[in-house]
């Protein structure tokens, strides 16, 4: 990380759902913080559901959003770290992030240190206690024969096909009851009782920052309603606005 600078995280942008004059808005309003991000930041931490589907083909990748992938790749070719955790939206990636872009791409949740405490990053989705659906789910489409098997799709058809999917899932998510507990929080609270400092996550859409032991468990919410950013930077954590 570059000497002095903080630590940013973001989550849940979900491009491609939404009309086309509200993704340019959504775009406009991303790049901008990656500009900000640029300037004032050492290490970035995109925490899932960037698209909010994303089907690579060995020689195809999504329309559009050039200007999004132009923002990241000045972030990496200026030396700033940027880490992508895929999400349950966004996971059907080959190697075009990494070898393009320069993006340290992770499949699953990820430990890491920033200055002298840990932290747990991941997008949550799995880690909900009693939602058997999505797990049985997840690993159905996280399946790489089953990938190998779709991407012999035309791409058109394909990545519609991906946008269906990717809208019945999110449907599925908003209507589930998850009972009153909290299970992201009560796996953040087992994961600060082993030694982590930090624990963070997406997923729900509801931005949380709860301690815990004088640690912090945080879920940065959307963009979609309210577009904010983690930051941390000398042993503080707060979520800003954007």
């Amino acid at each position: 990380m570059l000497v002095n600078k903080p630590a940013f995280f973001v989550s849940d942008l979900h491009f491609g759902l939404q009309t086309k004059e509200k993704e340019k808005e959504l775009e406009r309003k991303f790049v901008s913080f990656l500009e900000y991000t640029l300037k004032n930041a050492g290490k970035l931490y995109i925490l899932g559901d960037l698209f909010d589907y994303w089907f690579e083909y060995r020689r195809v990748i999504q329309k559009g959003y050039f200007r999004t992938f132009t923002a990241l790749q000045n972030l990496t070719e200026a030396g700033i770290e940027v880490h992508y955790l895929i999400g349950n939206h966004d996971f059907m990636h080959r190697d075009f992030f990494e070898d393009e872009i320069g993006l340290r791409l992770h499949q699953k949740s990820f430990e890491t240190k920033i200055g002298e405490k840990r932290f747990f990053l991941g997008h949550g989705d799995g880690l909900i206690a009693n939602d058997y659906g999505y797990l049985i789910l997840k690993k159905i489409l996280r399946n790489k024969f089953l990938q190998w098997f779709y991407s012999l799709i035309h791409p058109d058809f394909g990545i519609w096909i991906a946008s269906l999917s990717s809208k019945t899932s999110r449907n599925y998510t908003e209507d589930k009851d998850y009972g009153e507990k909290d299970s992201l929080f009560e796996f953040a609270k087992k994961k600060i009782d082993s030694g982590f400092d930090y624990v963070i996550f997406g997923h729900t859409h509801v931005r949380k920052f709860r301690e815990y032991k004088s640690c912090g468990y945080i879920n940065l919410g959307t963009w979609l309603s309210e577009p904010c950013y983690g930051k941390y930077f000398e042993n503080k954590f707060e979520i800003i606005d954007w």
